[in-house]
């Protein structure tokens, strides 16, 4: 009964314990009044990657639902994208292809072979730059400023993100170079640990994945499959003795069998740019996303949004020239810092409390079972 009980215990232990953190448009792990380092400023929201005639595009914003003039708070943090130019792709797998743009031959094997830092001041204006492993990287153009959120999703229309664009020429990289692995992060400055981080575009936002926004991505690939392990004990358990949550962690939590991929941005030149073969910013990836089944964004777009039918194209159009993004929005009054705890924390708590009643009720029956037992045996009723 004991070793049952403790296994019970560290099921919901293994639970709660997931990394709350996530790459989320929309949900930070916790607001900042719980953990004062959680700011908006770090928080990742969206990179973009297309072909431009000769240039490559990069866009990678930051800062979510922003409509406040600054001072902001950059000066801790460093922004940094990193590009495998090396890796083998292999695109034969329609299905891989479809959710990923392509498979990592070696996940394991995935480092940059160039990089972009940026620095921003609390004006939102470029105050550093550094370019390693491109040729000729004064012919970089740069733009760094406020901008439309560029998010094709209605909760996140009439905002502003701070935007880093890259514009990159091609000779800048190897000599016929076809296929790019991209990925961005977040860290404070002089640091190595990883603050938030995103490669193809809704990967790390979903909540089953926020396990591995800390982690590089030639680690990616091993935590999912341990996780999926662990994601698998935990179904069976639920099935057996919580019935009613598994539907709510299969919605949540529940490892797929598809999702075994590093998180990286691919983008080849052998096919259209069109997500998840990089990123365009007219690309509704919500739609896309929901193709091949994840549908998360399309009903919050409808629930939270309470527009139908649900818009498909951007809120303001975007520019013809660079940067491309849309102008910002007017600013806005400060909304009220919003209290408590966070959407998945909120979800983590509920199916822990559930988990937690039915275990205490299953150890009540199972001592009771136990107490009569051993009256019988004792010829008392």
């Amino acid at each position: 009964m004991s070793r049952l009980f403790t296994l019970l215990v560290a099921v919901v232990l293994s639970l709660l314990a997931v990394r709350a953190s996530a790459s989320d448009h929309a949900d930070p792990a916790l607001p900042a009044e719980f953990d004062p380092s959680l700011v908006k400023e770090p928080n990742i929201t969206g990179l973009f990657v297309f072909p431009k005639g000769d240039r490559l595009i990069l866009v990678y914003n930051v800062f979510r639902s922003l409509s406040s003039p600054p001072p902001y708070k950059f000066e801790d943090y460093e922004f940094v994208v990193y590009m495998d130019l090396h890796s083998q792709i292999d695109y034969s797998n329609s299905e891989i292809r479809a959710r990923y743009g392509g498979q990592v031959v070696n996940p394991q094997g995935i480092k940059p072979d160039a990089s972009i830092t940026i620095r921003i001041n609390n004006q939102a204006e470029l105050a550093e730059k550094t370019v390693e492993g491109l040729n000729n990287p004064d012919d970089i153009q740069w733009y760094v400023g406020v901008r439309d959120d560029p998010f094709i999703f209605t909760p996140f229309f009439g905002v502003n993100v701070v935007s880093m664009v890259m514009s990159i020429p091609m000779s800048a990289f190897p000599e016929g170079q076809q296929d790019w692995i991209l990925w961005g992060i977040t860290r404070k400055k002089g640091s190595t640990e990883i603050l938030d981080h995103i490669g193809r575009g809704l990967r790390t936002q979903l909540p089953r994945f926020g396990f591995i926004n800390t982690l590089p991505p030639a680690e990616q690939a091993d935590a999912i499959n341990t996780q999926a392990h662990k994601s698998d004990m935990l179904r069976k358990f639920l099935m057996s003795y919580v019935a009613p949550a598994t539907n709510l962690y299969d919605d949540t939590f529940a490892i797929r069998y598809y999702d075994g991929e590093p998180d990286v941005c691919i983008y080849t030149s052998r096919y259209p740019v069109l997500y998840p073969n990089g990123r365009a910013l007219e690309d509704d990836i919500a739609k896309i996303a929901c193709d091949f089944g994840d549908c998360i964004l399309v009903e919050l777009a409808i629930a939270v949004g309470k527009i139908y039918p649900r818009p498909v194209v951007n809120d303001k159009p975007f520019s013809a020239d660079f940067p491309y993004l849309a102008e910002p929005w007017p600013d806005k009054p400060a909304a009220p810092p919003k209290k408590g705890l966070s959407t998945q924390w909120q979800i983590r708590i509920f199916i822990g409390l559930v988990i937690g009643f039915s275990i205490l009720i299953l150890y009540w029956l199972i001592t009771g079972w136990k107490a009569k037992r051993k009256l019988k045996a004792l010829g008392i009723k």
